[in-house]
């Protein structure tokens, strides 16, 4: 059930100025200020000595031997050198429509082409050490919340085109339909923002007070998950409940949609795939039992879905049926699937082929200097880096 209260607005005029005695100094902070973004010019000459984009065949630089390559009918598309300083590390990698975006520990943001590995734009998004949760796409803008600022990004530039301050701290990535934007606080609840003035409309809960772990925004509903085992769909403009599910444990990670399906992990050790059959109904379709905590959500394919259990390894379970495929104990997370084929990177470094109706090893490669990735659920394109800033493409033979 929901809990539910009516927000006043409330219109809040201030300024933030810090002044030091001894240096007189005042630092503005509207855009975290800018003086708090500002790089070094060593940083400006760093992306200017950075080599364009590496040929496919230049094995000298490649992050994945070619000769390795072919040896799994794999060949590299491109590759690329992010302007990474020493002092920092490449910390995550996206795949957010036809673009790539890299994310350093130190809050940098290189945004590349996903077909050809130009670089698009890159600058700092946020100060380092300031959290970044999420990064999702909506239409022609960026969403995510930097510190406790919900920010629009231009997917172009990345330079902010609106923000607003959040007076509450926020436990997972906001999301958004054409009205309004969905943030779960760490106060248990959902706020609900008018998408042009961020002014809040309205705010629900669940009726346990649980902690919200995964939102999705859609015209026609909404939904979240709770850290309490309970999935719960309300009206997009009212605090009205149309369904709610209720696992024994927390949803581990956030729910996937594809379409009308929903699939979560529990940390009761089961993988869940729901249908929204109506307004007001959802279904379960199948639950798996897995072998140990679940700790991360699945990847969801046209296939396959695939779950990742704490020392257990990598599990395909088929996604119509719900009906074990196979399992790979040293498996980590899948890289991308195609032609029946799955591509999955292991806990010991290397890319494993599997073949989804055989359930056989066909093929296996060194990946030793691999040590990020981004997990591609769309096409068979194949994304994978170091920590120092090398960022590939790879695609099967055909």
């Amino acid at each position: 059930m929901l809990r539910t209260s009516q927000s006043r607005l409330i219109l809040v005029v201030g300024f933030l100025a810090l002044c030091v005695t001894s240096g007189c100094a005042v630092v503005s902070l509207s855009l975290w200020g800018d003086s708090a973004l500002l790089e070094p010019k060593n940083r400006a000459a760093a992306e200017a000595e950075t080599p364009a984009t590496i040929r496919a065949d230049d094995g000298l630089h490649a992050l994945v031997s070619p000769e390795l390559l072919r040896s799994a009918k794999l060949k590299i598309v491109w590759q690329n050198k992010l302007p990474i300083r020493k002092n920092e590390n490449l910390d995550q990698l996206f795949i957010i429509g036809n673009r790539i975006y890299a994310l350093s520990d130190h809050n940098y943001m290189v945004c590349l082409d996903r077909e050809t590995g130009n670089v698009i734009f890159s600058r700092p998004v946020a100060p380092t050490g300031f959290p970044v949760v999420g990064l999702e796409l909506w239409r022609d803008e960026l969403i995510s919340v930097i510190g406790n600022k919900l920010v629009e990004i231009s997917p172009n530039s990345g330079m902010e085109n609106k923000a607003k301050y959040l007076e509450f701290s926020v436990v997972c990535p906001a999301a958004r339909n054409s009205s309004y934007f969905y943030v779960g606080g760490a106060d248990r609840r959902l706020h609900v923002l008018h998408a042009e003035n961020y002014v809040q409309v309205f705010q629900v809960a669940a009726q346990n007070e649980s902690m919200i772990t995964s939102i999705i925004a859609d015209e026609r509903f909404i939904v979240f998950g709770t850290d309490a085992g309970n999935v719960i769909s309300f009206l997009p403009d009212r605090p009205k409940q149309l369904w709610q599910f209720d696992a024994p444990d927390a949803i581990a990670g956030p729910i996937v949609r594809d379409g009308m399906s929903l699939f979560f992990a529990s940390k009761d050790m089961n993988v869940y795939r729901l249908d929204i059959v109506e307004p007001m109904l959802a279904k379960l379709i199948w639950k798996y039992q897995m072998p140990g905590i679940l700790e991360k959500a699945p990847r969801v394919t046209p296939a396959a879905v695939y779950q990742y259990t704490c020392n257990e390894g990598l599990t395909a379970i088929d996604r119509q049926s719900g009906k074990f495929m196979w399992s790979l104990k040293q498996g980590a997370d899948m890289l991308a699937e195609t032609g029946g084929k799955a591509y999955v990177i292991t806990s010991i470094r290397t890319l494993v082929v599997m073949d989804n109706t055989s359930a056989k090893l066909l093929y296996s490669v060194n990946f030793a200097d691999v040590s990020r990735y981004a997990a591609n659920t769309i096409d068979s394109k194949i994304y994978i880096a170091d920590e120092r800033g090398r960022v590939a493409c790879l695609e099967p033979v055909k």
